[in-house]
């Protein structure tokens, strides 16, 4: 009997500190990731996981 395997990467709604925009962004983006509207950097890659330079405010799943 087979199992469905649940993905082990999500996507993360944050919002940003300088323009308040809420954006979602892939929770192992491999660029830094802008905020739409202002520019300004809301997520670094680390090689895996992104370190979120943002307010989190849900993960999505």
């Amino acid at each position: 009997m087979m199992t469905a395997r649940e993905p082990v990467s999500k996507f993360i709604k944050v919002r940003c500190p300088k323009c308040k925009n809420e954006q979602v962004v892939f929770g192992k983006a491999a660029r830094v990731v802008n905020c739409l509207v202002c520019g300004r950097a809301i997520a670094e890659p680390t090689g895996g996981k992104i370190k979120v330079k943002a307010r989190i405010l849900e993960v999505l799943e």
